[in-house]
């Protein structure tokens, strides 16, 4: 098994399309004749402008509420609109050369589900697992029924469904709650899968545990990488960079292996820039994900300062799930400062696309101060991060690295070459060296 070529190069514009464009919560519920998934694509040059290759999607397929309570997943949800939506989505993304990953949860359905209903009728069980009180749940929640991931029909199922919107032109998927799905049932499914599409990517959700062991085990490609995402803002947050260092360290042993799928949000955790305690290190975030390796994710609106706090209580994702508007000029009173952060940070990647396998090693390390060279055989980049009231000095010819020359940062960066740099208090800076 080897990833597809052309992740190498993808970033990803991750949206949750239920929220994006006001189909969920929504009282009353939009119906199929309003064609609200079609609002996603005219977003998509936003994407492109960003500097993203690709649009990750939450949940298209028929639920009962927020996407992960699946009841048909060969259907379109009708609050999105129909098939001829996602086809005019496919058609707009493949118009301007980007990738669609959809977002599979194939853990747990909807009560709803069609197999489902038949069993509580009285008809075949045999496609969900049991607990101890009728049928095993997701977690507790009572309107999400697990799986019987061991029924070769179910096996069999999962691999249809993936087929069917692979050849609808989809070109990979999030797997949701992989977690706590059998790695054999992923390792029995996904080469199937790969068969009719070996370029195909397929990102499993895991919050914690062995990634290493996982990915092996499942045949993943990637899976989502929480621990760099906890240690970036609370290392910020809490000024101990040697969390950071820390996570780095095992990130390197993660990318000996698969490149893990990197964010400083997405549609389950607080905003970015909610969850940092002081908005001047939003920047020191961005210059982590996107120069060290891994396959980066910019959640929708986090590039333009989007503020939402996840709390754990019913609707407690709202917030972090708003509606967009129509179309992205209607958004021009937004963060346009970190906009342009986030295009200069990706345009700066794609110039060094061997970042993508890139390892990290520490220069500089306190409390509150950080420069680490990120490398390969193919080129070398110096990051310093700064969280002290004091400056941070580089004095690059003493650590026997010549000169460098500061091609982002949060300062106004010297135009030439030079043998030490200074970083404010609460800045960063990239260099190449």
């Amino acid at each position: 098994m080897s990833t597809p070529g052309w992740v190498e190069h993808a970033i990803w514009w991750q949206v949750y399309p239920l929220g994006f464009v006001g189909a969920f919560p929504a009282d009353p519920a939009p119906t199929a004749d309003e064609h609200r998934l079609r609002r996603v694509a005219e977003w998509f040059d936003h994407a492109l402008e960003l500097g993203a290759s690709g649009v990750a999607l939450g949940p298209v397929f028929a639920s009962q509420t927020h996407g992960y309570d699946t009841t048909d997943h060969y259907a379109v949800d009708p609050r999105l609109g129909d098939d001829a939506d996602f086809d005019h989505l496919v058609e707009q993304a493949r118009s301007r050369g980007l990738r669609l990953l959809l977002d599979g949860v194939f853990n747990h359905v909807g009560t709803e589900f069609g197999r489902h209903q038949e069993a509580l009728a009285g008809g075949d069980d045999s496609w969900f697992r049991k607990g101890r009180n009728g049928f095993a749940t997701f977690e507790g929640h009572g309107g999400l029924i697990t799986l019987n991931h061991r029924n070769p029909e179910v096996v069999d199922y999962v691999v249809d469904v993936m087929l069917h919107w692979l050849r609808r032109g989809a070109d990979g998927w999030r797997l949701d709650a992989a977690y706590a799905v059998p790695d054999e049932f992923w390792a029995t499914v996904l080469p199937r899968v790969r068969a009719e599409f070996p370029e195909a990517w397929f990102v499993g959700e895991v919050i914690h545990g062995d990634y290493v062991g996982t990915v092996a085990a499942s045949t993943f490609d990637s899976v989502t990488q929480y621990e760099l995402w906890k240690a970036m803002w609370s290392s910020l947050n809490d000024v101990n960079f040697h969390e950071l260092d820390h996570a780095l360290g095992r990130h390197d042993t993660f990318l000996e292996t698969f490149a893990p799928l990197t964010f400083v949000g997405n549609h389950d955790v607080t905003r970015i820039a909610s969850q940092l305690t002081d908005e001047r290190h939003v920047g020191h975030a961005l210059a982590v994900l996107l120069t060290v390796g891994g396959t980066p994710s910019v959640y929708a609106g986090d590039e333009w300062a989007y503020r939402g706090v996840k709390e754990e209580r019913v609707g407690g994702d709202d917030a972090v799930r708003p509606e967009f508007p129509t179309h992205p000029g209607e958004s021009e009173h937004l963060g346009h400062d970190t906009f342009r952060l986030h295009q200069h940070l990706i345009g700066l990647r794609r110039r060094h696309p061997w970042l993508y396998r890139a390892r990290t090693s520490a220069l500089h390390l306190t409390n509150g101060q950080y420069v680490y060279r990120t490398f390969s055989a193919e080129g070398t980049l110096l990051v310093a991060l700064n969280v002290d009231d004091a400056p941070l000095r580089m004095p690059l010819a003493e650590w026997g690295l010549g000169s460098g020359r500061v091609v982002a940062g949060s300062g106004a960066p010297p135009e030439d070459d030079v043998d030490a740099v200074d970083v404010e208090p609460h800045g960063w800076a990239v260099l190449t060296v």
